[in-house]
This record gives structure tokens, sequence and C-alpha cells, in this order.
């Protein structure tokens, strides 16, 4: 199943796979002093993955926050069953991932830059 405990978010990051085309495993997780920079380096460069991070930035209102975002990794790079793969998978992970609200696609690396692309979007939900 999925690791999202109740009590709190234990690690900063999991990065999830799909295993033998049918089960969604965590392969890695980043503990609480992970940054996002690691997160984004365990994102192979050939291949999808999905992502589950817990971010902390500053609101437009000058406010300390955190939010869960959930990131598909869909390189363009990646083979074309795989992408399928992975979007297709993608509403049973966001329904198993209940309340996270943010959700946010990226096919290369320039779209998981954190200050051009990622900010902007958290920006909308604080």
């Amino acid at each position: 199943g999925f690791k999202i405990q109740s009590e709190g978010f234990k690690y900063r990051y999991y990065i999830y796979q799909i295993v033998n085309k049918k089960t969604i495993e965590i392969e890695k997780h980043g503990e609480r002093s992970a940054s996002y920079e690691d997160f984004c380096e365990n994102m192979p460069d050939d291949d999808c993955r999905y992502g589950l991070i817990d971010l902390e930035f500053t609101s437009t209102d000058g406010r300390p926050t955190s939010k869960l975002v959930f990131i598909t990794w869909n390189p363009d790079t990646a083979s074309i069953r795989n992408k399928m793969l992975y979007s297709g998978s993608k509403e049973s992970i966001k329904a198993a991932l209940n309340g996270v609200g943010i959700h946010i696609n990226c096919t290369d690396r320039s779209e998981l830059d954190f200050e051009s692309s990622i900010l902007p979007t958290l920006k909308k939900f604080a």
C-alpha cells in the first residue's frame, strides 16, 4: 500500500515506480533533511516515475507554509510504452494518495525547476 502517515509526513519525499506493469511501489524516499534538488536527482533521465514531496515555501503574502505535491515525471525520452503505463495508472495512485491537492506533470528537467516552474504553481494554492 501507500505510506502516508496520518500523524504527519515522516519523510521529505517518496519516489514511486511501477513494477511488472501492475504494482506501484516505493523506489526511494528522502529523509526530512533532504532537499527538492535531491528529489529531482532521483528522477531517472529516461524513465517515468511518480513523486510525492512535502515542499516548504513562502506564500505570496509572506507566510512560511508547506504543501504535499504529487509530481508525475514523464520525460520525453522515456519509451512510449512506459509513458502510456504511467499516464494510465496516474488516477489510481492519486486516489490512493488522498488529500494531496497539488498535482504537477513534468516532461523534462526545465519543468521540474523549482523557481521557474514548481513555485509559481504552489503559490496558487497558498
